[in-house]
């Protein structure tokens, strides 16, 4: 008797049970997910972003909800690497058969580099994600993924020091994905994954003032997919290594589009803020999608359309 369509699919020798991940700074550290969401139904999840330090973040209001999307300005809030290390890791390696894929940020390279070497000595971790949209402050601010040297330089310092896969995950701020999606894969990434938020600003036109205290936020949500899919499409066309796709995914069959578009995998992130359960409905979504489209093998889908 057949058991369904096979929903594994592989990024950089990790083995996911579904293509389907809940993606940075919309999942917390997993365990806050634990009694909402059957974390070992969907691929994997990424950590909210891990720093050298402890980060209280920016002021509010930080969220805002937008025509099919939302802006946030969080600040990559969070407690720091060692007490992610110390505190909230021991509980997740008493979860099975979850994928736990740490985000990793800095304002410096040497600050991304120290995040690396203390969660190469913890357990329980299968693949890093590099941040690449931070400003790096030691060259003026400029963001790292928009600078195809500073990429490069990130991106290679931190494969040299990462003891697991590295994943990047790209800033769409950019006049060309294709080169920036290059420049990482070349410099050693094992993945990337794309895109991030787009910058944006929205007004309070009764007061004239920004309606998030940081000014400017990152934009996600339904807005964005079509530019992202293209994104995904022109990167996937640019590496070999595998594409993890993100940005307005709510159903399985946005899941179906940015696969059959070039993403080996997808990530979830907004559509949580809205339902908390929204990763594992579209992880079990795409498996019911492939059993009514004959797809044997949900792998089969990535790269199809025809374009």
């Amino acid at each position: 008797m057949s058991k369904g369509p096979d929903m594994r699919v592989t990024i950089a020798g990790v083995e996911l049970c579904s293509p389907v991940i809940a993606a940075s700074g919309t999942f917390g550290y997993g365990i806050e997910f634990e009694d909402i969401v059957s974390i070992n139904r969907i691929g994997a999840f990424v950590t909210k972003g891990l720093s050298r330090e402890p980060m209280a973040g920016n002021p509010t209001p930080r969220i805002i909800e937008t025509p099919a999307g939302m802006i946030n300005a969080i600040g990559l809030q969070n407690m720091g690497v060692h007490p992610f290390i110390a505190e909230k890791l021991p509980k997740l390696q008493r979860m099975k058969d979850v994928v736990v894929i740490a985000n990793v940020f800095g304002f410096t390279i040497e600050d991304c580099l120290e995040v690396i070497h203390a969660l190469n000595d913890a357990p329980g971790i299968a693949m890093y994600e590099l941040n690449a949209s931070c400003p790096n402050t030691s060259h003026g601010g400029m963001v790292f993924g928009t600078d195809p040297e500073l990429l490069n330089e990130l991106v290679s310092r931190c494969k040299q020091a990462s003891q697991r896969p590295l994943m990047v995950k790209l800033s769409p701020n950019v006049t060309s994905i294709a080169q920036m999606a290059k420049v990482a894969a070349d410099a050693g990434a094992d993945a990337v994954s794309l895109v991030n938020t787009f910058v944006s600003l929205a007004i309070d036109i009764e007061t004239g003032k920004p309606r998030i205290a940081n000014v400017t936020g990152g934009l996600s949500g339904p807005a964005i997919k079509p530019i992202a899919v293209r994104m995904v499409h022109e990167a996937s066309k640019a590496v070999s290594i595998p594409v993890v796709g993100m940005g307005g995914i709510v159903r399985a069959e946005d899941a179906v589009e940015y696969m059959m578009a070039g993403a080996t995998a997808v990530q979830v992130g907004t559509a949580s803020y809205a339902d908390p359960r929204a990763v594992e409905n579209i992880a079990n979504g795409l498996k019911r999608w492939c059993s009514s489209h004959n797809i044997a093998h949900v792998t089969s889908l990535t790269g199809s359309a025809l374009l």
